[in-house]
């Protein structure tokens, strides 16, 4: 009787999680499933397949600076060096350095190789606070794109790789626009969801309380140092799934992926989307994205020269950053909070002041 109790008890977790989720995004899901029937095959795996893996890459650094308070430059590099290892164990069209092994050991190398990378890093950056910890990043970031492009032996300089395509995994042509599209939202849902998990687990909420009072956390027993450096591993491995579906979709790696205008172009995609919340890093990926796509035609339509079009970009920033610190997030909170006052007694319409 207590096993047959305590059976009916954790089949009735799943439902209640399910009751849990909020219906927007039971919406949302609903519309990202079905938009392969409504959209052309550049909207899928141009527009929506390079925001989910912006949005991948941004989340790393949204995990590390929204819930650790640690604001990281080499997230693209991360990114970037599990895409050489790819390129590197995996195939590519320079056959003389590519190794050629099964994608079965290459995926799982590049990933274990990247998240020691992104814990070597974290174990330096850790060590410094503020502006020093960006600068840091920075300066590794910029190493790497240099040793990239000077290194012909491993990485093949400036020409980087070429011709690096998914696996053909049951029967599935996974770089074709539909395919692709459905690969890219499995990881960005998946790095979503855990990324959500992980700050409610207690190694999240530890993590947040070493962001907010480091020595409080350290006087209660808990090792600061150790806590950010697993964030930046885990940060590591978000990213390295980013880079390698970033090599794929490209089909090529060279040292422009991990360029330092790369690399500040993830941190302007996490600032506007907004640091509070994991949905922040999509929002602004899909904001960056269309900006990034058809900026150069809506100069040109404005008569201006289309290799201008950094500039549309940049004051498409700064609008939104001037208006709200927060993003984009921070904007719809705030206009979620003027919708609900009255707008006679500028009290909540619940009452509240």
């Amino acid at each position: 009787m207590a096993t047959l109790e305590k059976t009916e008890v954790h089949g009735s977790e799943f439902p209640r999680f399910l009751e849990r989720v909020a219906p927007a995004y039971w919406a949302l899901a609903t519309v990202l499933l079905t938009l392969p029937a409504f959209v052309s095959d550049f909207v899928m795996f141009q527009i929506m397949g390079w925001t989910y893996i912006t949005g991948l890459i941004a989340l790393s650094l949204m995990f590390l600076a929204g819930y650790g308070g640690m604001v990281s430059l080499g997230q693209m590099a991360i990114a970037g060096f599990a895409g050489y290892m790819v390129a590197i164990f995996g195939n590519s069209a320079v056959v003389n350095i590519s190794q050629g092994w099964p994608w079965w050991m290459v995926i799982p190398i590049a990933l274990a190789l990247t998240m020691v990378v992104a814990t070597a890093i974290g174990w330096l950056a850790v060590r410094t606070a503020g502006i020093y910890t960006i600068m840091i990043t920075l300066a590794i970031s910029a190493a790497f794109f240099y040793f990239t492009r000077q290194n012909y032996e491993l990485f093949n300089g400036f020409q980087g790789f070429n011709s690096i395509r998914p696996p053909q995994l049951f029967g599935i042509d996974w770089r074709r626009p539909i395919a692709f599209y459905y690969l890219s939202l499995f990881w960005a849902a998946l790095g979503f969801g855990g990324v959500l998990y992980i700050s409610r687990a207690p190694f999240g909420l530890a993590l947040q309380g070493v962001r907010d009072n480091p020595r409080r956390m350290a006087a209660l027993g808990y090792s600061v140092t150790s806590h950010r450096v697993a964030a930046h591993a885990l940060a590591g491995l978000i990213a390295g799934i980013g880079g390698i579906l970033l090599t794929w979709q490209s089909s090529q790696i060279s040292p422009g992926t991990v360029s330092i205008g790369a690399a500040i172009d993830i941190l302007v995609v996490a600032v506007i989307g907004g640091l509070r919340h994991p949905i922040g890093a999509f929002i602004g990926a899909f904001i960056f994205v269309i900006l990034k796509t058809f900026a150069v035609d809506a100069l040109v339509a404005l008569g201006l020269s289309g290799e201008r079009f950094q500039l549309l970009i940049g004051l498409g920033f700064l609008m939104i950053v001037f208006f709200s610190p927060d993003g984009v997030l921070g904007l719809w909170e705030r206009l979620r909070s003027h919708s609900k006052r009255d707008p006679l007694t500028g009290k909540d319409r619940g009452g509240r002041s």
